[in-house]
Order: C-alpha cells, then structure tokens, then sequence
C-alpha cells in the first residue's frame, strides 16, 4: 500500500494571518499552497507599522518557529499600558490610569512577518496570483479556486480539500457566502508612521521626546484629548510607532485597501491640525517621519457564521475590527492555532465537523472582543454610547478612566483553545 495522500489547504492571502494558517496546518500534517496577489514577500520594512502581541499569540508564534528565540529577539516588551491626558497648549499631561502588568510586546509588521514567513517551505507560496473565485464540488468535499497569474494574465485552477480566507476585512471569499454583510465606517480614520531613528539617537526631536515619555522602550503610551487620542509607543532597532484618530467623514476608496494614498498637501495640514493638539515633542516626531499614511477604520458586527460547507474564514475576514483592543494580529494567530487544532482532531474526512468547532470556539471570542474594541473607541475617541455621556479626559472621573484599560478586553489573559 502507497503512502496514504495528504489533504490540502488552499489559503489565500499570505498575510500575518495566512502565513500563520500556513503554519498551523503544516502543523497538523496537511500540505498548504498559499495565494498572494503582491508579486514578492514583503522586504525590509515596507508599510505596515508596529502591533502588539499578548503572551498567549506570543507563545504559539514560537511553537512554530524552527529558532523560537528569533521572536523575543525581534520584540520589545510592552509592559505598561498608560492612558493620559494630553493638551497642546500645556507641557503638563495626567495620569489617567497606568497598568505596570501589561506583559505584551511590540512587534513591527514586517519583522513579525519576516519570521514567520522565513520559517515555512518557499515552494508552499504562490506570489503574484490573484484570487478569483472558487467552486466547491457537488458532494462538498473538494474546492476548486481559480486564480490569475498578474505576469502572464494566465487563468490557472488549484484544487484542495479545504479554502481558507485570509484575505482580510475587506474579503471577497465572505462576500460570496455573506454578500448583504456591510462594514461599519467608525467615523474617524488613522495617521500613521513609523519614525526610524537609528543615527539620530541624541537629536532634540529624540531627546525631548523620551523626556516628555521616559518609559518609551516598554510602554504602549495613549494620549487622550477631547474627541481625539493617539497611541506611541517603540519599536526595536530604533523606531517609533505612532497613530492619531481623526473624525472625518467616510474617505472615498478606489479597489480593495483600507489604506490610503495621501498627498503632500494633506500631510501638510495634518501636521497644522496636529499642531493645535499635541505637544510640540510629539508632532516634531509626526514631521520627521517619512511616508505616513492613513488607515481607514471600519469593523462590522459579530458574523453569524464563519465556515460554509469546507471554505473557512479567519482573521480579519473572520472579524473585521478597530484596533483599539490591540488585537487584530492576536485574534488572526489564535485562528490559526485553533482551526490547525480542530483539523488535526476531526482528520481531512471530517472537515465540516472541524469548521464546526472551530466556529464554536472562536465566534464567542472574537464577536465580544470586536465589539468591546469599538466600545473603546468611541470612548476614546468621545463619541457617543448608549450607557455614557461622551469621555472627556478632562473632566473624567477616577471610575471612568478605568474603562481606557485594555485589561477590560473580554479573555484578555487567556483565550479558550478547545471545547473542552
């Protein structure tokens, strides 16, 4: 008797999230080929930015890596997590709650990726294939996607036993199995950058601003205005991560991205506007960073379902969600791990069994995780809530405060990775 036939994942999109399926399921003893549409792994440090991993993500992401060290070495910690009050006019911010117990750590997205990527066979990836479409068989046990070769305009087809979507929040997979589902435009987009320092450790714009945030290295730092905030915190090899969430109606998006183009004159006056509310240390470091760019930030409301017959949904394409929980990267991870899990125990012939608890265990999860993240948001950003009159951090309570923690975050210390 012949060796018996390993199953086959079709993953497309060979994100964070797919490079992590990819990993999960060669984990569980399947063969994987994964689709992406950019025409070459991501060098260096494209766009993309830094995010946070808990402990949890963290400790899979190093089950999987041949040389798990590589991860701590490429990360640093993010103990603190501090909220703070922050005027432009006034050199003084206050302390509106500090958590010295964070235990996270920062990552930039393409140092994440790179090892992640590093780690897994060259031949599993097929760059430069744009997903299509795809059709299941008729006894619902094999797919079929086609895709388009972008050198060769060439229309190839590839086969396996299972499709997993991880092609983000913006998913044309789900648009076929949930085609009324609409993502919500939070009312408010982010700038973004990353400030590369390295050689200019001792300038004033760095000097004064590791003054003004003496625990930049191991603090996740938000400062909070009234109707407004922005996130800071390090990266290693010298960087810094910075966001500012400014209300505006929803931008008008040509293709499939989140993340828009911006021209020197809307840079310009983003710096003004920055000007009239931050500190001047803080919109030096906006000023010197090259290419800031804007995400535009949506989420949509829990999903029913995230499987249908043997295609399976995750990360963003799972759960489109704002980023103020810190947990778009974390949940894609905790996917992954889970659907490799209820793969690796239900076998390739029961694979609706598989999705089925997957599904079970995920959906609880990440449905509260996406809606406690939009709650802190709209706080954040003083919008709002049904319960509460709008946040303003200069008038806000010890009490209210308390909620800015990402502590709250429903399973923020451990996240369920069975039934049992």
């Amino acid at each position: 008797m012949g060796e018996k036939k390993k199953a086959k994942a079709v993953i497309v999109g060979g994100s964070i999230a797919g490079v992590s399926c990819a990993h999960a399921l060669i984990s569980a003893g399947w063969d994987v080929v994964v689709l992406e549409k950019s025409s070459q792994p991501p060098k260096g440090s494209p766009t993309g930015a830094g995010l946070a991993l808990d402990r949890q993500a963290f400790n899979i992401i190093e089950s999987w890596l041949p040389q798990p060290q590589l991860l701590q070495q490429t990360t640093l910690p993010l103990t603190i997590d501090q909220n703070q009050t922050a005027d432009g006019e006034k050199e003084v911010s206050r302390i509106l709650t500090r958590d010295e117990d964070f235990n996270f750590r920062a990552a930039h997205w393409a140092d994440l990726h790179g090892l992640l990527y590093n780690a897994l066979p060259a031949e599993v990836f097929l760059w430069g294939h744009l997903y299509l479409s795809f059709r299941t068989s008729e006894d619902k046990t094999s797919v079929t996607v086609e895709a388009k070769v972008l050198q060769t305009e060439e229309i190839i087809e590839i086969n396996g036993d299972l499709l997993v979507a991880a092609d983000g929040c913006l998913s044309l997979i789900r648009k076929t199995f949930l085609p009324d589902l609409k993502l919500r435009y939070s009312g408010y987009c982010a700038w973004r950058g990353v400030l590369d320092f390295s050689g200019n450790e001792n300038s004033e714009t760095i000097m004064s601003i590791q003054r003004v945030y003496p625990d930049l290295g191991k603090c996740l730092y938000f400062d909070l205005n009234t109707g407004s905030h922005t996130v800071l915190y390090e990266l290693l090899s010298k960087r810094l991560n910075w966001i500012w969430y400014v209300h505006q109606p929803e931008p008008e998006q040509k293709g499939y991205s989140v993340t828009m183009k911006v021209s020197s004159d809307m840079i310009e006056n983003m710096y003004q506007e920055a000007e009239k509310a931050w500190g001047p240390e803080l919109v030096r470091v906006m000023r010197e960073t090259k290419e800031p760019f804007i995400n535009i930030i949506y989420d949509c409301g829990p999903l029913e379902r995230i499987f249908l017959d043997n295609v399976v949904l995750i990360g963003d394409a799972a759960h489109p969600t704002t980023p103020h929980g810190v947990r778009s990267t974390n949940m894609s991870i905790l996917d992954a791990a889970v659907l490799g899990k209820c793969i690796e125990k239900w076998g390739a012939e029961n694979i609706p069994s598989a999705l089925e608890e997957y599904q079970r265990i995920r959906l609880p999860v990440t449905s509260k995780q996406v809606l406690h993240s939009r709650r802190m948001g709209r706080i954040k950003q003083g919008l709002a809530l049904l319960d509460r009159k709008p946040f303003d951090p200069k008038t806000a309570s010890a009490e209210e405060c308390e909620e800015l923690q990402q502590k709250n975050m429903p399973f923020f210390a451990t996240v369920p990775l069975s039934v049992d």
